[in-house]
């Protein structure tokens, strides 16, 4: 991302039966003690026919009562505990890491930030199998679409994947793409960090509030799976127009324009990225990411802001930004209108809620280590946004996978 007016993200956000029976809480209690004893009640049984059964009808039970204790489990509440194996690859294995993400390389002295894994509290996240997941996407090709932190994640699902695929990589205007011949698999990355058309200048960014990107729109049959995110060049000095004309504009102080509030355009993106894809007759499954946290502290982008925390938060340490509650609270309401949409109209569209356990990791930024070896004795910039690779963004392409198997898109034992 280029030059973000973090010091935006400080401002105030307002701107950018019987009684028990007939109690809420009572009824929501009583409902998950029941479905809990169902559940368990149900898969019990299904395990005491096992014997009776041959191998594989025993396996088939397993996977049953698996799913059925998958879809009761939120993958999005958990903890990050200690994880002695470390990495799925180093930077020495994997050659598809930005210079900027490349902590290991640009010098960075501890590796404790390497060796911890996301374990949701109700069940088991499996570690991402890439043989696995080639397996089950051959024929087939995914998108990402959003802005540079959506690429962190694009790249660190390249480094996952070629370990075990050769990968043939170019790069066209705006995006970048992958191929696995081995798999007629095709991995793309397209950067559309408004989701909306926008022109490409680096500095006072013109964006359309009245039109999508057509860089993802016009190859958005191309896909069987998209990822898409966005949000923070909402943060970015920006004008905006509709029917081509200048309306207003945000963190743009002598302009002589309307200050809009981020969250006020945030929306109207959404609404219309989303009112694109309920409205496409092709169907991919769309994972909808949430917004992704920074950890600057004792300042921001601009003004000496650090992140050089060596371990995760414990839960309730912190909580993140008020800007990325607000940002994401606009997410939450966008995408539930687009699911209840999407259940008529059989568009798949998932929420990717990687908010919260990325909250918890402060350690995971490249911080001064963005670049090569850097000079202490020089002011710099801290990175507290983009991810380290390898480092937690591993989790959310853990979660995926997941997600996948939840779908019925992918089979943990083909």
């Amino acid at each position: 991302m280029k030059q973000l007016a973090w010091a935006s993200i400080y401002k105030d956000e307002a701107a950018c039966g019987g009684q028990e029976l007939r109690n809420p809480k009572f009824g929501r209690a009583v409902a998950t003690v029941l479905s809990s004893v169902i559940f368990f009640a149900f898969a019990l049984r299904l395990h005491w026919f096992v014997g009776a059964f041959t191998a594989e009808d025993a396996d088939l039970v397993n996977a049953v009562a698996g799913k059925l204790h998958r879809e009761q489990c939120d993958l999005f509440k958990g903890e990050w505990i200690a994880n002695p194996e470390g990495p799925a690859y180093t930077n020495e294995s994997c050659r598809f890491i930005e210079e900027f993400r490349d902590c290991m390389t640009n010098g960075r002295p501890d590796t404790e930030y390497l060796y911890w894994r996301w374990k949701p509290y109700d069940c088991e996240s499996p570690l991402f199998n890439a043989k696995k997941f080639l397996n089950s996407m051959r024929n087939k090709s995914w998108v990402f679409i959003g802005d540079s932190i959506l690429r962190n994640q694009f790249s660190s699902l390249l480094c996952l994947l070629s370990k075990d695929a050769e990968v043939v990589r170019e790069e066209t205007y705006r995006s970048i793409i992958c191929h696995f011949p081995s798999y007629n698999f095709t991995l793309t990355a397209i950067s559309a960090p408004y989701l909306l058309k926008a022109t490409d200048e680096y500095v006072n960014v013109t964006v359309h509030l009245d039109a999508i990107d057509p860089l993802w729109t016009s190859r958005y049959d191309d896909y069987d799976y998209v990822v898409i995110s966005g949000g923070h060049w909402f943060l970015k000095t920006t004008i905006y127009c509709e029917n081509d004309t200048v309306i207003g504009c945000f963190y743009c102080y002598g302009m002589n324009l309307p200050e809009f509030p981020c969250d006020f355009l945030y929306r109207k993106a959404l609404q219309m990225a989303f009112r694109f894809i309920l409205s496409s007759d092709h169907k991919p499954l769309v994972l909808f990411r949430t917004w992704n946290p920074d950890h600057f502290e004792f300042g921001g982008w601009f003004d000496g802001g650090v992140c050089n925390r060596t371990k995760p938060y414990k839960e309730g340490e912190y909580g993140g930004h008020d800007v990325g509650h607000l940002m994401r609270g606009v997410e939450i309401e966008e995408f539930e209108k687009a699911v209840a949409v999407g259940a008529e109209n059989g568009t798949r569209i998932r929420l990717l809620d990687t908010y919260h356990l990325s909250v918890l990791r402060p350690d995971g930024h490249p911080g001064s280590y963005r670049l090569h070896h850097p000079d202490f004795s020089k002011r710099l910039k801290n990175d507290c946004l983009h991810w380290c690779l390898p480092g937690p963004v591993e989790a959310w392409n853990d979660i995926v996978m997941e997600m996948l198997v939840n779908e019925g898109d992918l089979k943990y034992s083909s």
